[in-house]
């Protein structure tokens, strides 16, 4: 006869530790591309600005705070049961979720600028965070491998740059003009040094040349030619040059001139205007870096003009916007 009172079930068997641990990374990755393509929350509710700043800062304090509590018991032995493990992992799982939750609540007409720098600085803690349970899953304990990557994670210097992060679109405009005006100022720099030195491959190709003393032709030793001309400029090469500085001497200042404009007399409510400004210098930026790398032989004079007439529109879209 079967007995009346129906057997308990069994509890489920639960992972061993750093299996928990690797299963916690996988899940974790597996919100990245949600954050990436997620939208903000709708409400009725006016937007908090103070609030959400202050939410977003404590979030990322509590996702730091559980990132340290876990390394610690993880880096030395005994290695917590798979029922603390469980305990662990939740609480970094639920640490994770009420940051993203955060991040949410950045309504779209505070400025897609602003918008992506914090999503940027949210993926970078969902993504450090992953990176520290692989490391604690996968190195050994207390050896100084081990040590080393902890130190190093990105996880808490996501959570600790946080209050860097500008609170207004304008801010954010700014920072990321100031990002192109110091990209585009370093190409140009290398691209006039690289002139000066009239050869970009010179420690490649004087080594080179010791490793391939043997296989030279004597003739060019004493004529002092060089023994691969793909490695230099022709005369043709050199002229073309000069109007591609120009281009990115102008590119350069158009930026500077741009973000001065937007520092005097950018206002915090022209959102759209200046989410406009910053898509535009978002795209010099890749411009002058296609140009600049084009210009080293050998050099395809048609590549050359296809990036200088590219760099040139963007440039004059730039204008258009003032």
């Amino acid at each position: 006869m079967a007995s009346a009172t129906a057997p308990a079930a069994a509890a489920p068997t639960l992972a061993p530790p750093l299996q928990q641990l690797r299963h916690l990374a996988e899940e974790l990755r597996l919100l990245l591309p949600r954050v990436r393509v997620g939208e903000a929350q709708e409400t009725t509710e006016e937007f908090n600005r103070e609030m959400f700043w202050r939410r977003l800062n404590e979030a990322a304090v509590t996702v730091s705070r559980e990132a340290t509590t876990l390394t610690t018991v993880f880096s030395q032995l005994p290695l917590p049961s798979p029922q603390e493990t469980q305990k662990f992992c939740e609480q970094v799982h639920a640490a994770i979720k009420a940051f993203i939750a955060v991040y949410y609540l950045l309504p779209k007409d505070q400025g897609i600028t602003l918008r992506k720098l914090v999503r940027g600085a949210t993926l970078d803690i969902v993504d450090g965070m992953a990176q520290l349970m692989e490391v604690l899953s996968i190195t050994p304990t207390q050896s100084p491998e081990n040590n080393d990557l902890i130190s190093y994670n990105s996880v808490w210097v996501a959570c600790q740059q946080m209050p860097q992060i500008p609170r207004d679109n304008k801010a954010a405009a700014l920072l990321m003009l100031t990002k192109n005006v110091d990209f585009v100022k370093d190409a140009h720099e290398e691209m006039e040094r690289a002139v000066e030195e009239c050869d970009p491959y010179s420690g490649l190709l004087n080594d080179t040349d010791e490793n391939n003393s043997d296989n030279h032709n004597d003739e060019d030793d004493v004529l002092g030619f060089p023994s691969n001309q793909d490695l230099y400029w022709s005369e043709d090469d050199q002229e073309l040059i000069i109007p591609c500085l120009a281009l990115v001497r102008a590119s350069k200042a158009c930026l500077k001139k741009i973000r001065i404009l937007v520092a005097e007399n950018g206002k915090k409510d022209q959102v759209a205007q200046l989410d406009d400004i910053v898509d535009i210098s978002d795209e010099i930026s890749p411009s002058v870096d296609d140009l600049a790398l084009s210009i080293y032989p050998p050099m395809c004079h048609l590549t050359v003009r296809i990036n200088s007439k590219t760099l040139s529109q963007k440039k004059k879209k730039k204008k258009m916007l003032l």
